[in-house]
Parts: structure tokens; sequence; C-alpha cells
């Protein structure tokens, strides 16, 4: 299974996030965890729409982790951020002529896919970034 792009760096913000108190501009979250500033951007107003992320507007704005996502399941947050997609596009176009005749590969993948995400689960954000990794987070929020 692979992670889109969007997902790897919503991750990647929650955990800095949750190593700093201060607020943290768009640009420093960018710049630390090297993603475009655009692409982060979209990453950062989607964490805000689903409550893991505070925003705060003006000229000394910024983002920081809200209240409940220390405590988010990270199989949570990889289910919502990555849709409803799954492993393979039976019914893609063309769509899949094994489809039609009783093909098992969609099961056996979905039911793949959701042990990946149910072995996520027991995980938080706040598991994400213990120690030793907290000082790595540590000193690239402080560039």
């Amino acid at each position: 299974m692979h992670l889109n792009r969007a997902t790897d760096i919503g991750l990647r913000i929650l955990m800095l996030g949750a190593t700093r108190e201060d607020l943290l501009t768009i640009d420093e979250l960018a710049e630390s965890l090297v993603v475009p500033r655009h692409h982060l951007a979209k990453v950062v107003q989607r964490l805000q729409h689903m409550g893991l992320l505070e925003t705060v507007r003006g000229r000394r704005g910024g983002v920081r982790l809200a209240g409940v996502a220390r405590t988010a399941s990270v199989g949570g947050i990889v289910r919502e951020l990555e849709g409803g997609t799954e492993v393979v596009d039976c019914d893609g176009d063309p769509a899949c002529p094994l489809s039609r005749g009783g093909c098992l590969l969609r099961g056996a993948l979905r039911r793949a896919q959701e042990a990946f995400y149910a072995s996520l689960d027991p995980i938080t954000v706040g598991d994400l970034t213990a120690p030793p990794i907290r000082q790595v987070l540590l000193s690239l929020g402080r560039r």
C-alpha cells in the first residue's frame, strides 16, 4: 500500500505540531518539512477541517495542534486523508473485465487494506512524537 503525498505531509505536520506549543507559520512548516508552500497550505486546510489543527489569522498568525489531535488515531487520520480509495481500481476506464466474472482480488485487497488501517488504529499522534524522534522534530521546527 502506498500513501498519497497529502497523507504523508499531513502526518508530518501533525508530528511537528505535537512538539510545539507556539504557532507555526505555513512558511516555517514548508521549510522544515521540505514541502512546497502551496501544497502544504492545502493539507493544513484539510487538517483544520478535520479538527486536528487550529488556525490563527493575521500578521502574527499560524497553526497549532488542536487539543484532540495528540490522542487522535493515526489509522483514523490516514483513512480520512486517503478517502475511499481502494488499492485497485476495478471500475476504472476501462473497467477490468475480470470484475464481471466474480474475481476475488478486490475483496482480498480490501481486507488487506483494512488490516493495514487497523494496525495503525491504536497508534496516536502523541505516540509518534515520543523520544527519540521528538528531538529530531524539535530541531526541525527551530531552523
